[in-house]
Order: structure tokens, then sequence, then C-alpha cells
């Protein structure tokens, strides 16, 4: 058994990581500050012995000892963290240097969750590791790609001065279900505008490309990653490089929800990436042939049905 702390991990993500690593028999502490996670995400484990929540900032230093930390406190969509931009960039700086700081104090193994956005609108495709990104450091996303891109930055110069042992993984596109119902991404959007038969906005014409991934993919992925010899420490994409056009995406969500909506057109946002794809052939060599299982419908199934009971139980 490790004792493992997971920052953000009320979070879409930190959520289910938590659950998984309770099963998996390890001892959880999961800090959050609730500003997009939810103790609703967490409530069913409350009841499990080794498992622990406690309310904190990361901003904020934090002192524990503990085997291992994933530090996955960040607002991760568009709306959240362009919502309050400063919080966001500290929430990724400072929060990063409290939890390498704390890893170099008590000798654990961490792990940050990086993006695929420190690729920005990439002109490579689809995106490889070695690939620098481009990235615009003044636009409306640059609080969110900066923060993460300077976070990256820290933990390789904590790794090289203090010998703290580090792993980094750039996450691309995921759903499932605990997915915040307003975070504006285009997965949760398309399902809950489908469900309520409206019309499903499409910004831009819809031809851009996204590679989504399931929850439980990224989730072994971590893990995998976590795992690895010491000598290896990253960065790793970790991403399902099956691609899809967003109007593949929204007509799809349509038949699998019997919905009658339509599709509507607005204005692509400032700096929206016009292809997202993972080049995953690093993952399958490092993380024992890590490599994504749930398709995309599948996985939408899924996450429908999420999305569903939650409606339902709004309107009781």
């Amino acid at each position: 058994m490790k004792k493992i702390l997971v920052t953000g991990g009320a979070g879409f993500i930190g959520s289910h990581l938590c659950e998984r690593l309770l099963n998996d028999g390890h001892e959880v502490v999961c800090l959050d500050n609730y500003f997009t996670g939810s103790k609703q995400n967490v409530i069913h484990l409350l009841n499990r012995p080794y498992f622990e929540l406690v309310r904190h900032d990361v901003t904020m230093p934090y002192f524990i000892e503990v085997d291992e930390i994933y530090n996955l406190a960040c607002p991760a969509s568009p709306i959240h963290y362009q919502y309050n931009g400063i919080k966001t960039i500290k929430t990724s700086v400072m929060g990063a240097i409290n939890m390498l700081g704390l890893a170099k104090r008590i000798k654990a193994k961490i792990l940050q969750a990086s993006t695929s956005e420190v690729y920005g609108d990439p002109k490579v495709h689809p995106q490889t590791e070695d690939y620098w990104g481009h990235v615009n450091p003044i636009g409306s996303r640059s609080c969110y790609d900066e923060g993460k891109r300077c976070a990256e930055t820290l933990f390789i110069n904590y790794h090289n001065q203090n010998q703290v042992r580090i792993k980094i993984v750039r996450i691309f596109n995921t759903y499932g279900p605990r997915m915040h119902p307003q975070d504006g991404r285009v997965v949760s959007n398309f399902i809950i505008q489908a469900l309520k038969g409206e019309d499903i906005t499409i910004y831009g014409d819809g031809k851009q490309t996204r590679s989504f991934q399931y929850i439980d993919d990224l989730v072994e992925g971590l893990i995998r990653m976590m795992n690895t010899p010491d000598d290896f420490i990253g960065p790793v994409n970790i991403g399902n490089p099956s691609e899809f056009t967003i109007q593949e995406l929204a007509n799809t969500i349509i038949r699998l929800t019997n919905s009658k909506s339509g599709l509507t057109y607005l204005p692509l946002p400032e700096d929206d990436p016009i292809q997202r794809k993972p080049d995953i052939t690093l993952a399958k060599k490092i993380l024992n042939n890590w490599n994504p299982t749930i398709s995309l419908e599948a996985g939408l199934i899924k996450t429908i049905n999420y999305f569903k009971e939650l409606i339902q139980n709004e309107t009781k």
C-alpha cells in the first residue's frame, strides 16, 4: 500500500483517479478547493477507510507525508480557465512550485498533468513530444497554455537541480462521466444540447478535428506512467489517436441520443486549434504497450447515460 496525494482530486479526472487508486489498494488523500471540482464527484468515496478529503488551494503550501503525488489541480476548460486568468496561471505555476517543494522535502515521486494545449495551434500533425508548439503568449487561452508550459519547465528544473523524481504527461481531450455540465467543452455541450432537444452549437465550420479519449484509458495511462523507472521522466502524450471532425462528433451524439437537434454555427474562438491528434508511439513503447481500448461510441454511450441521469435528477 502506498500513500498517494491527488491535487484537484475532486475534479473530473481526479475523482476517477482517486477511485482507481483506492481500488488498487492504496491510501489516497484528495486535495481540492472546489473551484471547478465538486464534493459530489467523490462523495461515494467518503466512507472508504483509506480515503481522505481535504479542502485546500495548491497556490498555498501544504505539508503531508506521502509516497507519490499526482498534480492535477487546475481548471481545464476554456470557460473556467478564462473566468479568472490570473488564478489559472497561479494555480499552474504556484501549485507546481508548492507540490515540487513538498516532493523535494519528503522525497516523493510526483507526476505533472500537463496538456496537449502546450502545442497550441500546431504546425505539426500529429503532435509528437519533441514538437515545441505554436502558442500565443498573450492570447485569451495563454493563462492555461503558458501556465502549463511553465509548470513543465519547473518540473524539469527541480529534477535537474534537486533530483526530484518527476513524471510529465500531456493529456489530450478526455471525456466521460463526472464532466462538469457547464464546462463549455465540446462533448458535454453537445450531449446536454442533444438531450434537451436544443440546436447543437458548432464553433467554426465543424471541419476542425479533435481526438477524444475516454477517462478510463487516461487513468490507466497516468498510473502506468507513475510506475515507470525513475530515469524516464517524459513528457509523454496520453490520448486517443482516432481523429474526428467536430461535425462528425455532433452527428454521432445526435444519433446516439435519438435527438431532433439541428446544428447552429458560430465564429471560431480566438486561438482555437484547427487540428489536434496525439502521436502515442512513445506511450506504447514505454507504458507497457498502453493503448486506448474504449471506442468513441462506447465511451459516448456511458457519458450520455451519466448526463441523462443528471438532467433527470435536476427536474425532479
